[in-house]
C-alpha cells in the first residue's frame, strides 16, 4: 500500500474561530474514528462544539490502512502497532510517514500567518500518542502538546529523541481515567512520569472513575489549559 503524501491527502473537519484567527489547534482522533466523529463526540460531551474567539480548530482524519490489532483489517489509524500495550516495539516506519504527513498540515497554517508557536497539536488515545511524536520527535516549537487517555511505548523513540534535546521543550497537558480498561491508566502514568525526568513541563490529571472515553470535566480543564497556552 502507497505510503500517504501531502497533508491535501488528510480529510479533515475544522472550526473556525468566532473572531480574528491568530492561533490554531489540531486535535487527532482515535484508532478507527475520523476528523468528524471526534468533533461530534466532543459535541455531544460538552453539548457544543469547542470553539474559541481566535483560534482555528482542526480535526484531520488518519488515512486508511491496514491495521495489526485488526488482524490487517482496514482502519483509519495514524500508525500500525503489533498490539496496544507499552512493552512492545513502536512500528516507526509508518509512524514517520504520518509525522511527515502532519508536518504538511503544519506548514499549511504556517503558510496562512500562523506562528509555530501559536499552534497546540493533540489528541485522544492513538491521536495524543501521535501528537507527542510530532511535537517531540519533531516540531519542539509548538505551543504545547496534550494527550487525553494516551501512552507511549516503554523504549518510545521520542523518550530517545528527547534524550538528546537541550533546547526548551512544549509543554504537556495529560489526561487518563482511572477506570480506563483498554489503555491503563498506570501506562499514561508512567509516560508522564518519564516525559517529566526529560525535561518536559507536565500535570496528569486523573479522572476517578472515566473509561477509556472524553469526559466533560476533562474537556473543560483541556479548554482552559488551551487558553493559557493560546492567549487572545
Amino acid at each position: 500500500m502507497a505510503a500517504p503524501s501531502g497533508s491535501a491527502r488528510l480529510r479533515r473537519c475544522m472550526v473556525s474561530p468566532a473572531g480574528r484567527h491568530s492561533a490554531s489547534l489540531i486535535f487527532l482522533h482515535g484508532s478507527g474514528d475520523s476528523g468528524q466523529g471526534l468533533r461530534t463526540w466532543i459535541k455531544q460531551v460538552l453539548n457544543q462544539d469547542l470553539t474559541f474567539q481566535h483560534i482555528k480548530v482542526i480535526y484531520p482524519t488518519a488515512p486508511p490502512r491496514p491495521y495489526t490489532p485488526l488482524r490487517g483489517g482496514i482502519s483509519n489509524v495514524w500508525f500500525d502497532r503489533l498490539k496496544i500495550s507499552n512493552d512492545c516495539p513502536e512500528h516507526l516506519e509508518s509512524i514517520d510517514v504520518m509525522c511527515q504527513v502532519l508536518t504538511d498540515l503544519i506548514e499549511d497554517e504556517v503558510k496562512t500567518g500562523i506562528k509555530k508557536n501559536r499552534i497546540l497539536v493533540g489528541g485522544f488515545s492513538m491521536g495524543g500518542c501521535m501528537a507527542m511524536h510530532l511535537a517531540y520527535r519533531n516540531h519542539q516549537d509548538v505551543a504545547g502538546v496534550f494527550a487525553l487517555s494516551s501512552f507511549l511505548n516503554k523504549a518510545s523513540a521520542v523518550y530517545q529523541a528527547l534524550q538528546k534535546s537541550d533546547g526548551v521543550l512544549p509543554e504537556l497537558f495529560q489526561c487518563h481515567g482511572t477506570a480506563d480498561e483498554l489503555v491503563l491508566h498506570s501506562w499514561g502514568e508512567e509516560t508522564n512520569s518519564m516525559l517529566k525526568s526529560l525535561g518536559v513541563s507536565t500535570k496528569f490529571h486523573s479522572f476517578p472513575g472515566v473509561y477509556h472515553e472524553l469526559s466533560k470535566a476533562e474537556l473543560e480543564k483541556l479548554k482552559s489549559w488551551i487558553l493559557t497556552k493560546l492567549p487572545d
